[in-house]
């Protein structure tokens, strides 16, 4: 049933593939970059500044049990973004540095860039804790939800930038409101734009961001949108629509733009967990997406010294974990990429969002949170990739 659902929608493994170099990859280890009992450590994001040089980014709020509650939640009042260092991929400053503190409420899933002159962009949104009465009141649809015996509701994205490798940061930059959005933002005004997923610089100096936008109906169904941006994320365009279905949502995605020039979306959808890509050969004014044909979310890609593309993913299924495909230059064998199996040992599904980046001599670091023992840390498993030019 499942895949002559998707045959139907003309997502069937694609003719002519050539598969790409037997891909070789070996795990070195893995990692613990950060762990707390105290704290629930979530949705990270990497970034290399410069040789010896890495950043990860994350959400952080109380583990709520200190508080005599059962469980955490993928919100609370008390998230913020927060950010540990390490000169080697392996070991890592203990005590995480404040990126940002929403005012009004908690943060969400930092998404690290660096552009090739070196500022960082940080990409995040927000949920503002609220009361019925108050949602109310503000007499249009707010995306919200129950917690814990009141309301949160939605307030929208915003990016962050620095430009001194993350030392200090300046004011939220506040993203255009798409003009299909049905929500308005916990604030009563239009919704800022938003997702979780990885932002791309172009050889053109063009950023590409591909945001999550709501659907008039069915009502809590999500579409992709590119947006772009020609002065370092301080200002943003749209571009066009990316994926959208009478049925399938998709939301959480990661672009990436191949050597030939294609803008490649990896995106999240709700139907069957499956992975799809969605690729546009017009500089992002079209796309077409395609199912993947293999389960896993989010996706994140990153380009390999040899210009292959390692795409890793959570993999919430059992057994639960981390893995990985090596595609060729071009995003095109993805149907017949070997998986690879970086991680099985999670505790249940709620784990993943895998962000790679590049150590030296061609290895590897890949960063997700993770849970075993019924807390949720940082970590990473290092890879060793044959990959040289």
């Amino acid at each position: 049933m499942e895949n002559e659902f998707w045959n139907a929608l003309g997502c069937n493994v694609p003719e002519g593939q050539q598969a790409a170099a037997q891909p070789q990859i070996r795990k070195v280890k893995d990692v613990v970059i950060y762990e707390d009992p105290k704290f629930h450590a979530t949705f990270p994001s990497a970034v290399k500044l410069g040789p010896n040089e890495y950043t990860v980014a994350f959400r952080r709020a109380p583990d709520r049990r200190v508080f005599g509650e059962p469980g955490n939640a993928h919100v609370d009042p008390n998230s913020y973004l927060v950010q540990v260092h390490s000169n080697d991929g392996e070991n890592w400053t203990k005590d995480p540095e404040l990126i940002y503190a929403h005012p009004f409420g908690g943060s969400q899933d930092p998404c690290l860039l660096q552009l090739k002159d070196g500022t960082l962009l940080c990409a995040s949104y927000g949920w503002a804790f609220s009361s019925q009465e108050g949602i109310d009141n503000l007499g249009k649809p707010v995306l919200h939800e129950s917690w814990h015996g009141g309301e949160i509701a939605f307030l929208g994205g915003y990016i962050l930038r620095s430009f001194d490798k993350g030392k200090t940061w300046e004011d939220p930059i506040i993203p255009p409101t798409l003009g299909s959005e049905i929500y308005i933002s916990a604030t009563g005004e239009p919704l800022p734009t938003y997702n979780r997923g990885a932002m791309c610089e172009g050889k053109n100096g063009k950023i590409y961001w591909i945001v999550a936008g709501h659907d008039p109906a069915p009502l809590g169904k999500t579409s992709n949108h590119l947006l772009v941006s020609e002065d370092k994320g301080e200002t943003w365009q749209y571009s066009g629509l990316v994926a959208t279905d009478d049925s399938v949502a998709f939301n959480e995605a990661s672009v990436y733009e191949t050597p030939k020039g294609d803008i490649v979306g990896f995106l999240r959808t709700t139907l069957y967990d499956h992975a799809c890509i969605a690729r546009s050969t017009d500089g992002g004014k079209t796309f077409e997406w395609k199912s993947m044909q293999f389960q896993g979310h989010p996706l994140a890609a990153l380009r390999l010294p040899d210009n292959r593309v390692l795409l890793t993913y959570g993999y919430r299924h059992k057994p639960f974990g981390i893995r990985a495909r090596i595609l060729n230059a071009e995003c095109t064998d993805y149907a017949i990429s070997e998986e690879f199996i970086l991680r099985d040992d999670g505790d249940g599904p709620d784990l993943g969002y895998p962000w790679p980046i590049m150590l030296e001599d061609n290895r590897v670091l890949v960063v997700y949170y993770y849970n075993k023992n019924g807390h949720r840390n940082i970590e990473g498993t290092i890879l060793d990739i044959d990959c040289k030019k």
